[in-house]
């Protein structure tokens, strides 16, 4: 007799390992990078037209919405590098096992929140 599987799988009830919402995370994280690479680059280039212009831009980016933006482009830039990093290592089998595996997935957290904290306090 055959175990009674389930007909729908709900994701968001599974408690996924850290490894796997690391990895959720870079992807959601480029997402992001990509989606407002062009915000960014028209604002780059409004600032660099003139004097005034740049110090329009100066002005929005001192909104704390803005500024909360940026940090969390700022973050979605460190945990994609530091995540691509650590594919990288798989790449080349450096740390595919499990132990290392979790243990790189934590350092990923831990070292793009901590720089983030740092950015975070340099732009507030």
């Amino acid at each position: 007799m055959q175990k009674a599987r389930p007909k729908h799988l709900n994701l968001l009830v599974i408690k996924q390992p850290l490894p796997a919402v690391m990895s959720i995370l870079h992807r959601v994280s480029g997402v992001f990078l990509f989606l407002f690479l062009a915000v960014m680059l028209c604002l780059l280039e409004s600032s660099l037209g003139s004097q005034a212009s740049f110090d329009a831009m100066r002005a929005v980016a001192a909104h704390p919405l803005m500024k909360l933006l940026i940090i969390v482009m700022v973050w979605s830039y460190l945990h994609h590098l530091c995540a691509g990093l650590r594919h990288l290592a798989f790449d080349l089998h450096f740390g595919a096992d499990l132990g290392v595996a979790r243990a790189s997935s934590a350092a990923v957290f831990i070292v793009s929140l901590a720089l983030t904290a740092v950015a975070a306090v340099a732009i507030w």
